[in-house]
């Protein structure tokens, strides 16, 4: 199914219609996508041995305006684009298995991402540890246009919630970029799985390999403090102010706000 008709993003890059990869214009840079599989992903899956597309994302990570590409690499800062297949993975949405970023060399942190979604629905799901106990757990859900950040140290998961049109989003993250999957894959999974019932609707399952939590289904919080306005794309956002986005390399630099932060 070809997808939805692209949120104004203030870049010209989209999703191939084949649900793979991307088209860049002329006045952007970016690398071959990398695809993450159906393999790839299973031990972090509710049911590893379930059935699903055999590519489940594309994601092109630094991508950008030629004429910023000196400039983001001098402010560390990186912009990635994912596209996600349409289906389901046996009884879950499509999905990533989460992850927390590993600690940068640049700013000693593990950093924050800013996510914008573009095409279909999404569920940023996030909780604050990948121990036995996970802490606070949300689901934040999020349209094309929406903005939503995870912060320092979190683990967090990308679900698709939308049967109808694929998800495609971008996202500001730090250049030394890495992901830790271990506290994860140990629990098989995140604290809550996603799955549709029988009408498809999409209901959440706790894990029983985590200590019992509570999940907080939630919109999008207010983002001003970290330099958000509604509406704004976060690309243009950028260009209006490179230095505006300076604490998702150095997150050090907004330590007052993740204290007390709320997706």
């Amino acid at each position: 199914m070809k997808p939805e008709k692209i949120f104004d993003n203030g870049i010209d890059i989209r999703p191939h219609s084949s649900g793979i990869g991307f088209i860049y214009g002329e006045d952007v840079f970016g690398p071959e996508p990398e695809n993450r599989r159906l393999d790839d992903i299973r031990k972090s899956l509710m049911n590893p041995s379930c059935t699903g597309p055999e590519v489940v994302y594309s994601i092109a990570m630094d991508v950008g305006k030629k004429k910023d590409k000196e400039l983001l690499e001098s402010l560390h800062l990186l912009f990635g684009v994912v596209t996600y297949a349409a289906g389901t993975l046996g009884q879950e949405p499509v999905r990533s298995q989460g992850h927390i970023h590993k600690i940068s060399a640049y700013s000693g942190w593990s950093t924050p991402e800013i996510y914008e979604i573009w095409t279909g629905k999404a569920i940023i799901y996030m909780q604050e540890t990948a121990e036995d106990y996970p802490g606070k757990c949300y689901a934040v859900l999020a349209k094309p246009g929406d903005i939503v950040i995870v912060p320092p140290y979190w683990v967090h998961a990308t679900i698709s919630a939308d049967l109808e049109n694929p998800l495609t989003f971008g996202a500001w993250c730090d250049r030394d970029y890495g992901f830790i999957y271990d506290g994860v894959r140990q629990h098989n999974g995140i604290a809550w799985f996603p799955i549709y019932d029988e009408t498809k609707e999409l209901i959440w399952k706790a894990n029983p390999a985590y200590k019992p939590s509570t999940l907080i289904r939630k919109r999008p919080g207010d983002y001003s403090a970290l330099g958000i306005t509604k509406g704004q794309p976060i690309y243009k956002a950028f260009e209006e102010n490179p230095e505006r986005f300076l604490y998702v390399a150095r997150p050090q630099l907004k330590e007052n706000v993740w204290k007390h932060f709320e997706p």
